[in-house]
C-alpha cells in the first residue's frame, strides 16, 4: 500500500515539477488493453472537464500518455501516441487550439500503478489530461 501511494505522490510531484506549481485539474481517460478508442461516455466527460474548467480561467494543457507493460517497449510507445492523438482530437472537438497543448508520451515507462494484478494495468492504460493556470 505504501508503495502505491507513494508511486501517485511521485507522479504528482514530477508534474508539480515540471511546471514549478501546482496543477489546477486533471482528468483521466481509460483504455482497453491494446486500444486507443475513447468511448462515448469518456468523450462527453472530457467534454464537460473541458468546458466547466476553461469557461472559468485560462489553463495550459498537458497530456501524459500512459500503457501497462503488456506487449512490447515500441508498440506501446506507438500506443501511447495514438492514445495522445485521440485525446487531442477530442480537445480539438472542443475548440481547443491543438498547436497550445503540450504531450508527453510515457509509453510503459513511469507506471504509477503497480503492473502485476488486472487493476494496475486498467489503471495504467491512460491519458491524463492536466490544466496548469495560466501565470501572468
Amino acid at each position: 500500500m505504501w508503495l502505491r501511494n507513494g508511486l501517485v505522490v511521485l507522479s504528482i510531484f514530477l508534474a508539480i515539477g515540471a511546471k514549478g506549481q501546482e496543477p489546477y485539474a486533471i482528468k483521466s481517460i481509460y483504455f482497453r488493453g491494446g486500444n486507443y478508442f475513447v468511448d462515448q461516455a469518456q468523450s462527453i466527460e472530457l467534454s464537460e472537464f473541458i468546458g466547466e474548467h476553461m469557461a472559468n480561467g485560462q489553463y495550459e494543457i498537458t497530456i501524459h500518455s500512459h500503457t501497462d507493460n503488456i506487449g512490447g517497449v515500441e508498440y506501446n510507445e506507438w500506443l501511447s501516441e495514438m492514445r495522445s492523438e485521440k485525446v487531442i482530437q477530442k480537445l480539438t472537438e472542443n475548440l481547443i487550439d491543438r498547436e497550445s497543448i503540450k504531450v508527453k508520451d510515457f509509453g510503459q515507462h513511469n507506471p504509477v500503478y503497480e503492473n502485476d494484478t488486472w487493476e494496475g494495468r486498467f489503471k495504467n492504460r491512460r491519458v491524463d489530461v492536466i490544466l496548469w493556470p495560466v501565470v501572468f
